[in-house]
């Protein structure tokens, strides 16, 4: 039989970020869940952030009579990529939390908006990301809603693994199939389509990585205004690759579902499961080049391993 705890500051005080998935199905359901989690925020005068969909926030609005310490963010500010998504989390918490003040945030993913399958992973990868990202705030909890009402238990059961708590019925529940290794499990991604361009690289080679990928990504349809941007985070993961896995790689380009894919490979292995999803402080030396890829591409995928290497992908959307 499960152990279930009434989630309230007091319980976790002290413990590690607090991380609640909460199933629900239809709008009663999710209006008594979040609003549950928001009372027993105020009673304990914790302040309390809300990222959901439109629809969603119109719904807790009405309940909470303009409410001082709730305040709702649009998470369309930060971009369609899910790698911008820790930053933005890290800074609304802050603000909120005006020192040692615990803050609560609920954040609802519009799943079904997901545009391909590898954003819907990269949502998915950014949910057990927060466990890592905020480890150590013990002042932090979040609830995560998620509309179950199409029964897909599947997708509810990926979404459980990244989370290490999950609510029912006001009460939290320690989630056994919870991921608690140091890896997380991808998906295998999905070879290049045909026809795909391939270059090999190595030192010297920046300027022809540049003009091979500006041509195809023009060649796919990615607006002009784009080209630049695309060329900054180009030109930091060609660099990275270079410079940290055996100075050489190789490049393969293509276009597949509105989308124009751009693929670095090499030798190298990038430890850190948070590089490029924190922003960087002023002070800091280096650590740029994957954080101005998240900030300039729609979707960036990164999955490496010390005995195969690293695969970087950058995504640009191109307009239908």
């Amino acid at each position: 039989m499960s152990t279930t705890y009434p989630s309230k500051p007091s319980d976790h005080e002290g413990d590690p970020f607090h991380h609640e998935l909460y199933p629900y199905r239809g709008d009663a359901q999710f209006l008594s869940g979040t609003l549950g989690f928001i009372h027993e925020a105020l009673e304990g005068g914790e302040a309390v952030v809300v990222a959901v969909p439109s629809d969603k926030a119109s719904l807790l609005r009405g309940e909470l009579a303009d409410e001082p310490a709730v305040t709702f963010v649009d998470t369309t500010t930060a971009g369609p990529n899910p790698g911008r998504l820790v930053a933005a989390w890290t800074a609304w918490m802050r603000e909120r939390g005006e020192g040692d003040r615990p803050v609560r945030g609920i954040g609802e993913t519009a799943w079904r908006q997901a545009r391909n399958a590898a954003h819907l992973s990269e949502l998915r990868h950014h949910e057990w990301l927060l466990n890592r990202a905020f480890a150590r705030s013990s002042t932090w909890s979040m609830l995560c809603p998620y509309d179950a009402e199409d029964e897909d238990e599947e997708a509810l059961r990926s979404l459980s693994r990244c989370h290490p708590l999950i609510r029912r019925d006001g009460r939290y529940v320690r989630n056994d199939g919870y991921l608690t290794g140091e890896e997380y499990p991808f998906e295998v991604l999905a070879d290049p389509c045909d026809p795909f361009q391939e270059l090999s690289y190595a030192h010297g080679d920046l300027a022809a990585i540049r003009s091979k990928v500006s041509q195809c990504a023009s060649d796919a349809g990615v607006p002009q205004d784009r080209l630049p941007k695309l060329a900054v985070a180009v030109t930091e993961i060609a660099t990275n690759s270079i410079r940290h896995g055996g100075g050489n790689g190789t490049l393969r380009t293509w276009s597949q579902d509105s989308t124009f894919l751009c693929e670095f490979r090499d030798s190298g292995y990038i430890p850190d499961v948070m590089v490029g999803r924190n922003r960087p402080e002023p002070e800091q030396i280096g650590g740029r080049g994957l954080w101005l890829a998240q900030q300039l591409c729609d979707l960036v995928e990164i999955r490496s391993t010390r005995d195969q290497g690293t695969t970087v992908r950058l995504h640009m959307d191109v307009p239908r």
